[in-house]
């Protein structure tokens, strides 16, 4: 952790040391930088083609832009933001931009469409988790070349295999998948056939409001102002240090340590909001809690099984007196506020009725499961709650507490039996929630499209073609009916346990203001963020 006296000398650009510890003297953080205190151990690397975790995706929104974003006044609409234009032609299979005059990457150098056709083929050919938002429109690594390419430093054209709904691409296109990386920078740094995936884990090339100065796993990550942004940001520098303990991050802002803290709990949440030292705000986010079933484990496997679990938990107790202010109970996979979304909450607690389903799946004496979750709260306090729910039901949960990249690492190497996560939306249409809960057609282990549901080893064949059939459907109405339908039919049979919606909080000093936070986590954005 920092000293104090190396936290003030980072704004002279000092660099970061590997530690940050309070101390008793009373000082405030530098004017020129702004800290955060916040759960960061979810970072498994900072490359935006790869990186799919609510921190480093809310890293790549400042330090990357894309073609197309979605103001958080109104998420639904798609702005330009290196596309000055663009044009629908061939029966809506070719997309033509038009970049705009002026965004510069932090080198220094204009930022050009042969910049952006590379950084949309590198996504598609490392094929790393977020691939599969690029790679459903019929983009291969033997064909991105010719479907995605620039005819002039201004122009870039983009081919899709079938007819695509402009604003379904355009959705995908503003996804952090989506950034757009200085080609020559990253290619001057790439190992072997890597692109430059092992040097971006860890540092940036982008035109965003900030570059990467240092990312330290589990423990701090440093944020430089871009020189040449073409906004440039009022702070210039962002620190963001992982602090795990919400009782650290209020004491920390308590005594000047912090600016802006991320993660307290409903009743430091109350007792900041009447101390008018500091702000507390709100944001409903299209992130979701729930729990995955591993569907290799043959008892989860049963369909009367997973029906079980879903009756077995005390929803709304979890919510009421867990986290109140921060999640409100939902149990579908489309978040409230994205088209389309299912709102109805069938599964309440009935102990009577899990334990009749458990002795239909000829499992009345119960059995054993290990359940990984991330250790900070307030996830630990609703895992311990979901183990006691479970238990009543015959259910024992070993419980493997953990950071929580360990948790999505093993969850993407589908070797949990049951683990709590959360899902946040990449982009605003119910094809986001809809691609990762319900299409699965490959369940091999080496699968190109690794969603949700192949994390989950679930093989749906039949779902998935309705999901890809409301993913193609143009009318608005139409589609909206299309995902209700699915998610009734995923909510009552899937190994999914939606429980949870987050309602983000960040409690800043009163001096600090301008943090926009979106309902996607690359569009929490630093570039207003000033402090009196």
């Amino acid at each position: 952790m920092l000293t104090r006296r190396s936290l003030l000398l980072a704004s002279s650009a000092a660099a970061l040391p590997a530690a940050l510890a309070a101390t008793d003297a009373q000082a405030q953080t530098p004017k020129d930088v702004l800290v955060f205190a916040k759960q960061i151990d979810d970072i498994i690397s900072l490359d935006p083609h790869e990186a799919f975790e609510y921190t480093a995706s809310e890293i790549a929104g400042n330090v990357y832009q894309k073609l197309v974003t979605t103001p958080n006044s109104n998420p639904s609409e798609i702005r330009g933001e290196l596309a000055e234009k663009w044009t629908v032609s061939d029966g809506n299979k070719t997309f033509t931009f038009t970049l705009k005059d002026g965004p510069k990457f932090a080198s220094g150098k204009p930022v050009t469409a042969e910049d952006v056709a590379f950084s949309l083929s590198r996504a598609v050919i490392l094929n790393k988790s977020p691939a599969f938002i690029i790679n459903q429109f019929g983009f291969t690594k033997d064909n991105v070349a010719e479907r995605i390419r620039a005819t002039d430093a201004k122009t870039l054209v983009l081919q899709t295999a079938e007819p695509t709904a402009p604003s379904f691409l355009l959705y995908c296109l503003s996804a952090a998948v989506g950034s757009v990386v200085e080609k020559a920078v990253v290619t001057a740094n790439a190992k072997g056939d890597d692109l430059g995936n092992a040097w971006l884990k860890q540092n940036s090339a982008g035109s965003g409001s900030y570059m990467v100065r240092q990312w330290r796993a589990s423990d701090n990550v440093m944020l430089d102002a871009n020189p040449h942004a073409i906004e440039p940001p009022k702070m210039k520098r962002i620190i963001m240090r992982h602090v795990a303990d919400p009782s650290a991050q209020l004491l920390g802002l308590q005594k000047g340590d912090f600016d802006i803290v991320r993660n307290l709990v409903a009743d430091q949440i109350a007792t900041v909001e009447k101390d008018r030292n500091f702000t507390v705000q709100y944001a409903r986010k299209a992130s979701l809690m729930y729990l995955s079933l591993n569907q290799k484990n043959p008892n989860l496997a049963k369909p009367e099984v997973r029906q079980a679990i879903k009756m077995a938990i005390d929803y709304a107790a979890i919510q009421k007196n867990i986290v109140p202010t921060t999640y409100a109970v939902h149990q579908a996979f489309l978040p409230a506020g994205l088209p389309g979304a299912l709102t109805e909450t069938p599964f309440q607690k009935n102990v009577a009725e899990a334990k009749a389903l458990l002795a239909k799946a000829g499992l009345e004496g119960g059995f054993e499961l290990s359940f990984d979750y991330f250790s900070g709260a307030p996830l630990s306090d609703i895992a311990q709650a979901i183990q006691a729910n479970l238990a009543e039901i015959g259910i024992r949960l070993k419980m493997l507490p953990g950071e929580q990249r360990a948790v999505i690492t093993k969850t993407r190497a589908r070797t949990h039996d049951i683990a709590m996560v959360r899902w946040g939306s990449d982009y605003f249409d119910p094809n986001s929630n809809a691609e990762a809960f319900s299409i699965n057609i490959d369940n091999g282990d080496e699968a190109r499209n690794k969603t949700l549901a192949w994390r989950a080893s679930w093989l749906i064949p039949e779902l998935s073609a309705k999901t890809l059939e409301a993913q193609k459907q143009t009318d608005a109405e139409t589609r909206a009916q299309m995902y209700l339908d699915i998610q009734k039919e995923h909510q009552q049979t899937s190994p999914f346990v939606v429980m949870l919606q987050e309602i983000e909080v960040s409690v800043s000093r009163a001096a600090v203001k301008g943090f926009d936070m979106g309902p996607m986590n690359d569009r929490h954005s630093y570039t207003n963020i000033t402090k009196v």
